[in-house]
């Protein structure tokens, strides 16, 4: 149990704000274990909204992960990088990150755990070990796996901080103009359609940045850089300034081309610092359109 005493510096500091600028819990984890009364100070359970007054001792119950309910399968995988704290994997076209409705098996959770057997970080839950962010089924690309929950709760500090590089190419419907841009919408579920998500006022803040990289007869082909990680980013943000992404049905793309039959998007760019050895490490995926 980490334990932790506040300073004269820190007095009126929230609780939450302090403990995240440890970086070694991602906020999500860190309100879960608030609520559950698992952050103590001075031997009494706070919420977020506890301000510090200086003097304090600070322990933070940190459960022990629950075991994988996910199975084993022997599933290939693309691996472009590994030690013994994360992995960095070229994730193809139509493989699902992780079991849930519709898809109890077969995905690259199976994977990890046949290849990674009981090294892998318990923060995601049973049915996501390991996971440190997703990507849709039918988008291919890098991602990022830990092995442990200290790599994990690091890289989710580093996403949160924005220090995790992430680039995406797309073929678009038309051409982007100004040829570079921010989006800056928030997204959450679409109001009527629930299998969708959609720019609405009381959704999560989102940012994406765009530009062009090339023009063609009725479509173009851009790179998108993610600030912020919500379901659908770049699908929803690219239809959302009225150049959906080719393939992507969903968002009113279309139909792809060169026969590519789903949304042509690929997270063809990673770039972090290690969080144990501080290596700068980058990986670029061959583009596929």
């Amino acid at each position: 149990m980490p334990v932790y005493f506040s300073q004269e510096a820190d007095i009126g500091e929230r609780i939450d704000v302090y403990l995240a600028r440890g970086g070694t819990l991602s906020r999500s984890a860190l309100a879960r274990l608030l609520k559950g009364g698992g952050v103590l100070v001075n031997g009494r359970p706070v919420q977020k909204s506890y301000r510090l007054s200086g003097g304090e001792e600070i322990a933070v119950n940190i459960p022990e992960p629950a075991p994988s309910a996910a199975k084993p399968e022997n599933i290939p995988l693309d691996i472009l990088y590994e030690d013994g704290h994360l992995l960095v994997i070229n994730k193809p076209r139509g493989l699902v990150v992780h079991p849930g409705s519709g898809n109890p098996t077969g995905t690259l959770v199976n994977a990890l755990l046949n290849h990674c057997g009981e090294e892998l970080s318990g923060i995601g839950g049973v049915t996501r070990p390991g996971i440190v962010h997703r990507l849709d089924k039918d988008t291919p690309g890098l991602m990022l796996a830990a092995k442990n929950d200290f790599t994990h709760n690091a890289l989710c500090a580093a996403l949160q901080r924005r220090e995790i590089t992430r680039k995406y190419i797309c073929i678009v419907r038309g051409t982007p103009k100004p040829e570079s841009g921010v989006i800056e919408a928030p997204i959450g579920r679409h109001p009527s359609k629930r299998t969708r998500m959609a720019v609405v006022p009381d959704g999560r803040p989102a940012l994406t940045r765009y530009r062009l990289l090339e023009e063609y007869s009725g479509y173009s082909r851009a790179e998108c850089t993610l600030d912020t990680g919500r379901t659908h980013q770049i699908r929803v943000h690219m239809a959302h300034i009225g150049h959906p992404i080719l393939g992507d049905l969903l968002y009113g793309g279309g139909k792809g081309i060169n026969g590519w039959n789903t949304q042509m998007l690929q997270a063809y760019k990673l770039g972090f610092r290690h969080p144990v050895t501080g290596e700068e490490l980058k990986f670029v995926a061959e583009c596929l359109f």
